[in-house]
């Protein structure tokens, strides 16, 4: 086998930096090396960070190494990597147990992007994949040849932080987790040689482009030119498919790259005003183009900002809410089969599909993954995975993403602090006080992209009970007498705590500001379906 990298420097993980092929790796100047079904395991692990991968998967990803693979073979594979990984299943760093279900790579690779690399690019997702039909040693010389040119062009194309990887023709199970798979396939039809290449997205199998190469009789030299055209036409594609994956919601098509996937991040944070201004604009959008559904999904993000934008201290009725969110429900719903071939909308899809919180988490987590496999690891979709993960209370993956988004948003934009507040709301509700403390030393919630309301709806929510509030928020919550605090609670409730599984760590991000709320009212200042909700019957 054989798999052509350029120096990229490896992947790294912490302390530990692994071979692109998972042969070996290092860690603290020593080398580490994988028997093959350990390798197996590890690729399948890496190349699906931060996503459950089931049992019976892993099983699937070590079956050509073990003829009698099983459940116990999985578990003493992924206690042998920990060991040499200097892992541990209590406190992992590498691979997280999901109990009863399977395991999680939770490390988060450091970037080893080139000095001047373009920062939109593809990365390391692009493997080149010769299909021969027979052990033919003629053809198989040519494929490599084919291959290698094509490999070399395309990476130079594409930008020189990139990583394109040539497969050997037995390594086609190695193309899994990549985002993109070129496979060029050749037959000796003896008169001539037949030559087509494919270019699919590696998640989905979808062809993206397919042509046939003319390398006519023969020699190296000779086939220059037209690997050259088809190498161009590959990375044109690519690079095409980075721009439409960042097209919707009225983000500007004629600007570079970078910036259309900042200005979709900030579209698609939960404090974005420019949805609620452009209601009337939207609805009147709407009753000229009916079958968009780029306008509608942009409607129901106006939806969306009406109900996170409203004033915590004076509420939105039940049945108001109810009614706003059966309406974002049913027009995502319908969309749903009309933006397959756009990420951007997918994941606005995924947003409010998690947001109301209606059963559809896992239809969420399909669209959000899906979308953020497209969009190349767009900053966009990144608060909305750490929420997805947070649900489900796997809080490191949560807090990876965030952390992830904070090192590329721009400093104290609105990006960044709504991954920060997200980041907090993560740690309150693990109960992680002290990081938590930390975390909130970063950054400041008195920003002017936060609301005056907001800003103390968020002191008094991450305040701990004993610890004194401000002046100026004392005299907010005073003002705003037990009615505006019952709001303010079913607010916080409704917006950032009911989307938990766990009610223990829905209680952890209602506990203190009910403390507080519950000192200056009483106890039925707090709604029964938040004492339901977060299983919090007394008032501490």
């Amino acid at each position: 086998m054989r798999r052509e990298i350029p120096p990229t420097g490896g992947l790294v993980f912490g302390d530990v930096v692994l071979d692109d092929t998972c042969l070996f790796a290092h860690r603290k100047g020593e080398q580490i090396r994988f028997t093959r079904s350990e390798r197996a395991l590890l690729l399948a692990l890496t190349r699906n960070p931060h996503r459950l991968m089931q049992r019976n998967q892993l099983l699937d990803a070590i079956a050509l190494t073990q003829t009698d693979a099983s459940d116990r073979n999985v578990d003493f594979l992924v206690n042998r990597l920990r060991t040499k990984l200097g892992d541990s299943a209590r406190s992992p760093r590498f691979i997280a147990t999901q109990y009863g279900e399977g395991y999680v790579w939770i490390a988060t690779k450091a970037s080893a992007a080139t000095p001047g690399a373009n920062p939109a690019s593809v990365g390391d997702l692009l493997a080149i994949l010769p299909v021969i039909p027979s052990q033919d040693k003629h053809l198989a010389e040519r494929a490599d040849a084919v291959t290698r040119q094509m490999r070399e062009l395309i990476a130079g194309r594409l930008g020189a932080g990139e990583t394109v990887i040539v497969l050997g023709p037995d390594e086609s199970a190695d193309v899994q987790g990549l985002r993109y798979v070129v496979k060029v396939s050749f037959q000796d039809n003896g008169a001539r040689l037949d030559c087509t290449a494919t270019l699919q997205e590696g998640p989905s199998r979808r062809i993206v482009r397919a042509f046939r190469l003319d390398l006519g009789d023969a020699a190296p030299a000779s086939l220059v030119s037209e690997v050259e055209r088809a190498s161009i036409a590959i990375a044109e594609a690519i690079e095409r498919q980075l721009g439409e994956a960042s097209e919707g919601l009225g983000t500007p098509i004629d600007q570079p790259l970078e910036i259309r996937q900042r200005k979709a991040s900030t579209l698609l944070s939960a404090s974005n005003p420019k949805w609620l201004e452009k209601g009337r604009q939207l609805s009147e959008a709407r009753a000229q183009n009916p079958a968009s559904a780029d306008i509608a999904l942009q409607w129901c993000l106006h939806l969306f900002a009406r109900l996170v934008l409203a004033s915590p201290f004076a509420g939105i009725g039940r049945d108001e809410r109810d009614e706003i969110e059966s309406e974002i429900e049913a027009t995502v719903l319908d969309c749903l089969p009309l933006i397959e071939a756009n990420p951007l909308l997918m994941l606005a899809a995924a947003k409010l599909l998690y947001f109301v919180d209606r059963g559809h988490l896992a239809l969420a987590e399909d669209l959000a993954e899906r979308a953020f496999f497209r969009m190349v690891e767009s900053p966009a979709a990144l608060p909305l995975l750490g929420q997805l993960r947070q649900a489900r209370g796997d809080f490191d993956a949560a807090l990876a993403f965030y952390d992830r988004g904070i090192e590329m948003a721009e400093p104290n934009s609105e990006f960044d602090l709504y991954l920060r507040v997200l980041k907090c709301i993560a740690l309150m509700a693990a109960g992680e006080r002290e990081r938590l403390k930390a975390s909130m030393a970063a950054f400041s919630f008195d920003s002017p992209h936060n609301t005056p309301e907001l800003i103390v709806v968020s002191a008094v929510l991450f305040t701990p009970p004993g610890q004194k509030l401000p002046k100026a928020i004392s005299d907010v919550l005073l003002a705003s007498g037990p009615s505006g605090a019952s709001n303010a609670l079913s607010y916080i409730y409704m917006t950032s705590a009911r989307h938990l599984i766990s009610l223990p760590a829905r209680a952890n991000i209602m506990r203190w500001m009910i403390a507080h709320f519950t000192e200056l009212y009483g106890e039925d200042v707090v709604a029964p379906f938040i004492r339901t909700g977060t299983g919090l019957i007394g008032a501490s």
